[in-house]
């Protein structure tokens, strides 16, 4: 159901966007990379905890930077026709991008975190 929503908000605001496409679309770019980036860097697993704090700067300056370039990049080759709308819309994709992100690695922890459960079981068993 929250799927669901976050399509049909993501096409009802490409609908009402449709004059600046490229600014809406180029904004669901930047965030994706962005949070992409930055949850690539800052969510690494690492042999060493006491790097999690250099990980999560790491991801964050990413993050900052990946925005930084895109815009400017978008500015100078007038892709970003209207920057309101690129702003709402980088907002919202942020927000959901990060969403996704967060809901597939929790999914993935689960399924890892059962599978634990189900061998130690079995060695328990034998």
């Amino acid at each position: 159901m929250k799927l669901f929503l976050i399509l049909l908000m993501s096409i009802t605001g490409g609908v009402a966007a449709a004059d600046h496409i490229h600014s809406f679309l180029f904004g669901f770019y930047i965030a994706a990379l962005a949070v992409g980036s930055c949850y690539w860097l800052a969510f690494r697993s690492t042999r060493f905890p006491q790097l999690a704090l250099v990980l999560l700067l790491c991801g964050f300056f990413a993050k900052i930077a990946v925005t930084v370039v895109g815009v400017s990049w978008g500015i100078s080759n007038d892709i970003i026709q209207s920057p309101f709308i690129f702003s709402l819309s980088y907002l919202f994709f942020l927000v959901v991008v990060s969403y996704v992100w967060f809901s597939y690695r929790e999914k993935l922890t689960l399924k890892k975190r059962e599978k634990q459960i189900e061998e130690s079981r079995k060695q328990a068993a034998a």
